[in-house]
């Protein structure tokens, strides 16, 4: 007869592949959305006075997005054009009018 370990490794080998696996499968669209420089920029200059609520409502177009973010400049907002830029590709992008709505948490 087999020790008690020695069972209790072969049942959680497969278990441990398979949560390997799985969690593979979700990390490079985690990690693509998490490294988008604009997506970064959004989160540290924006959601500080902001919630992500109002870009993810707002479905504007590019030039309204980079319009908002220059006003952004009149209220307080700091960051140079480069980064505007950057973060007005993002928003646009995902963010835009034609893109598809993220599912939204129930409220």
């Amino acid at each position: 007869m087999r020790p008690p370990r020695f069972r209790l490794f072969i049942l959680l080998v497969p278990l441990v592949l398979l949560s390997g696996a799985a969690s593979a499968q979700t990390a490079p669209a985690q990690n693509a959305a998490a490294s988008n420089p604009g997506r970064e920029l959004l989160l540290d200059k924006c959601a500080q006075c902001h919630s992500d609520a109002i870009w993810r409502d707002q479905r504007q177009d590019a030039r309204a997005w980079e319009a908002t973010l220059y006003r952004m400049l009149g209220r307080g907002g700091v960051w140079s054009g480069e980064e505007i830029k950057t973060m007005t590709a993002y928003l646009a992008s995902d963010f835009g009018p034609n893109s598809p709505r993220p599912a939204s948490a129930a409220r």
